[in-house]
């Protein structure tokens, strides 16, 4: 009798695992959004006039604010309000910069309609649309990396003790298939009709509509929850005891800054590249950006496939550091094979399957780690700070890869803007360059390692108690 009064709503495996596909709902449709225009680099270069140099400073914008401060500032709202309230602002912020963007890129707004004498005004040699969609991707960055950290967060409060890697594994698998989703749908719905970058933009951000109403149904579960549990579910009431002074125990634990530092390095060779994977696969293959984009969307497949497998062996047998270093490792000979490599299809559907294996191990040993190094009402703030440093990799490297692009090919971008036939970039700089980055996130990798081993963290050890 006992045991029927204090079951909870997440003891239930259907109840938890459907707030887990509300919640990784929202985080899809935000996926596709994140990459909506990256298979179409070629077009908005002739269409709307953006080069290697300007893509780059549109890919980084999403970050800017971020960096700026504020993730910090969402880690705090997040220990303070909570997952619903934080939640549901995270996501109307994804829906609004959507909307701006959308006009940014707009033949109303290219044409001379509101706002364009403005965003004409300064920065010249950048295009108004740029300058705009630049604008409504750091708003929508500001709601996509919060929910991040908010969905993270709620997946603790509702799996711990359970099968938390395996959760977080399957949210980051359906997450990545929105990555597979867009790097289909976007090129095939630009080219329905006559050629336009706007026409996949809206389609993907009505989508973001949708994963806004799925996390507020997500919200009335959770409030089930902490009534059960018996956490304060009044506006405005912290569900933890939080202070933020309690932010410098983060910023002085060695482990924790070498977990962020590896995510940085990580990710910094991963999400910048899915801006120009299209683009490049386009120029070392000689094939139109549809088929680039047709080969490049199986490396989130392969991510989404293995990354909950991974997550339950996670789970039941630990190994999270080891998990790191080998994903470091599959990174790095990916980059190398794009860079040195002579690539014919069958060679770049092998290197976009190791990515996507190392893009697995990674963030299915990552994320369940956190909890093992930090206390739980730091966990949000926790998250934000990894996501903040993660932030400035995710800001700084479009924007190198676009410049190191333009340096290392003078000319080329105003020779595919005139259409010259055969024009193509090199991407043997940028290549390298990512190539760097996961050999240093293999060492940092071997120092994680050997900083668990004698501090005894558990990184090795599995999620589920017994």
């Amino acid at each position: 009798m006992t045991e029927t009064i204090q079951r909870k709503i997440n003891d239930s495996a259907f109840a938890r695992w459907t707030a887990l596909v509300l919640i990784a709902s929202t985080m899809f449709f935000g996926y596709m959004f994140v990459d909506v225009l990256s298979p179409l680099k070629n077009l908005l270069e002739t269409s709307r006039g953006w080069n290697s140099t300007v893509f780059g400073l549109y890919g980084g914008s999403e970050f800017i604010l971020n960096v700026c401060g504020f993730l910090i500032v969402a880690g705090i709202i997040l220990d303070k309000m909570g997952v619903r309230f934080t939640g549901l602002l995270s996501a109307s912020l994804m829906v609004a910069g959507a909307a701006v963007k959308t006009y940014g890129i707009s033949e109303y707004f290219c044409q001379g309609g509101f706002g364009f004498e403005f965003f004409s005004s300064f920065l010249t040699d950048i295009p108004a649309s740029a300058k705009l969609a630049c604008l409504g991707f750091m708003i929508f960055g500001c709601g996509t990396e919060m929910a991040g950290i908010t969905v993270s967060k709620a997946i603790v409060k509702w799996f711990t003790g359970k099968e938390m890697a395996l959760a977080m594994g399957l949210e980051m698998a359906i997450a990545r298939l929105g990555v597979f989703a867009v790097f289909s749908l976007s090129p095939w719905v630009a080219e329905l009709g006559s050629p336009s970058v706007v026409r996949p933009v809206a389609v993907v951000g009505v989508l973001l509509c949708i994963g806004l109403l799925t996390f507020l149904v997500f919200t009335v579960m959770d409030r089930k929850l902490d009534r059960q549990t018996g956490a304060a579910a009044a506006a405005g009431e912290p569900e933890e005891q939080f202070k933020v002074s309690d932010l410098r125990r983060l910023f002085t634990s060695g482990t924790f800054l070498t977990v962020a530092a590896l995510c940085v390095l990580y990710y910094s060779a991963i999400f910048p590249f899915q801006r120009f994977a299209t683009d490049m696969l386009q120029s070392n293959l000689g094939i139109t950006a549809k088929q680039a984009s047709d080969i490049f969307r199986w490396f989130p497949i392969g991510a989404m496939v293995l990354t909950p497998l991974l997550g339950s062996y996670l789970d039941h047998r630990g190994k999270g550091a080891t998990m790191l270093l080998l994903g470091a490792i599959l990174m790095t000979a990916c980059h190398l094979i794009f860079a040195l490599v002579p690539l014919t299809p069958l060679i770049a559907y092998s290197a976009i399957i190791l990515l996507g294996i190392s893009f697995s191990l990674v963030p299915a040993a990552l994320w369940p780690s956190v909890p093992k190094l930090i206390e739980n009402r730091l966990l949000g703030s926790a998250y934000a700070v990894i996501f903040w440093i993660q932030n400035i990799g995710l800001m700084a490297f479009p924007i190198i890869i676009g410049w190191s692009l333009n340096v290392s090919n003078p000319g080329v971008a105003e020779q595919i803007k005139e259409g010259v036939e055969g024009a193509a970039y090199n991407y043997t700089v940028p290549m390298l360059i990512f190539s760097c980055l996961g050999i240093a996130a293999f060492l940092l990798g071997l120092w994680l390692k050997a900083q668990d081993r004698s501090k005894g963290y558990g990184l090795e050890l599995p999620n589920i108690k017994k």
